[in-house]
């Protein structure tokens, strides 16, 4: 039977039978779905409410060599690397359903001639509205000079204290929705593990998250520190605590994103040993303000 071509489903037990071993093929690029789809395969797609999320998988020659997925509310789509000749068959597809498509998140040359093809099949003008850099850590270097204090897990008795700074941290970037504790078990930090950095006293002055470990891979998101702690090494010292235990558990892939345009965030992971990927991009096709959801990449906030 033939199989080439983009097959779309709903399912994502289905959708990780066939794509799964090609997401687990690099990891560290393919981070976003690989924690989407694990948080979906455990929880369900309930955690989306009553919309379905919609994934693609590109095979030919009974191979998988491309995935995308969709996911409520935005409805955005968020893609894995496509030659120009994909992007433009991919585009055409989805404008042949009747899709609509708010936006596509991929590395920049995909984005990039996705969001072209996608003006070609819909005469709908993209903007660039958002760049990323993906980092993955090479050798672990922690600052020769690390702060007073020691990192802690976060407990249950952290929890109000996790939600306000995810909160914070949300303001700061400019993300929405915002996050408080109506909303904290439907966002994107619910299943993460935190880690503070506490001064000798036992006051948090920095916290990093992580995501589970997903084929091997562990990100690092959010890392956030309040203004008036900034610049004192605390950011650092709390990521370096969240790689040295995701080392231990034994992830092969800890990557973390950074936006290009901080050069104080992005020169610090590259002191402590983490080196850059590739830079993503978002284009924006509806022209109107779209949520930032799980498929989607945060600052960091130092």
């Amino acid at each position: 039977m033939k199989t080439d071509g983009w097959h779309l489903t709903e399912d994502v037990h289905d959708f990780l039978a066939r794509a799964g071993d090609f997401l687990r093929s690099r990891p560290d690029l393919h981070t976003m779905p690989l924690t989407v789809t694990e948080k979906l395969r455990r929880k369900g797609a309930e955690v989306y409410g009553d919309e379905a999320p919609v994934f693609g998988r590109l095979e030919r020659a009974g191979e998988v060599c491309a995935t995308f997925q969709r996911l409520p509310p935005a409805h955005g789509m968020s893609v894995t690397a496509l030659t120009p000749e994909d992007a433009d068959t991919l585009a055409a597809h989805l404008a042949g359903l009747g899709r609509s498509l708010p936006y596509v998140s991929a590395d920049h040359g995909t984005a990039t001639v996705f969001a072209e093809a996608w003006q070609r099949h819909t005469g709908v003008v993209p903007t660039l509205s958002k760049r990323i850099r993906l980092y993955r850590l090479g050798t672990l270097t922690p600052p020769e000079t690390v702060p007073e204090g020691r990192g802690r897990i976060g407990g249950a008795q952290d929890h109000e204290h996790i939600v306000r700074w995810c909160g914070e941290f949300m303001d700061t970037v400019g993300e929405v929705p915002a996050v408080d504790a109506g909303s904290w078990a439907y966002s994107r930090f619910a299943d993460k593990r935190f880690t503070f950095w506490e001064t000798p006293d036992g006051t948090p002055v920095s916290m990093a998250g992580s995501t589970s470990m997903v084929g091997g891979m562990v990100r690092v998101d959010p890392v956030y520190t309040p203004a008036h702690l900034r610049g004192r090494g605390y950011g650092g010292a709390v990521t370096v605590e969240v790689c040295r235990a995701a080392l231990a558990a034994g992830a092969s892939d800890i990557v973390l994103f950074a936006d290009p345009a901080n050069p104080t965030s992005n020169a610090l992971y590259q002191r402590i040993g983490y080196v850059p990927v590739t830079d993503f991009a978002v284009y924006d096709f509806s022209g109107a303000e779209w949520e930032l959801g799980e498929e989607l990449w945060a600052h960091d906030t130092q």
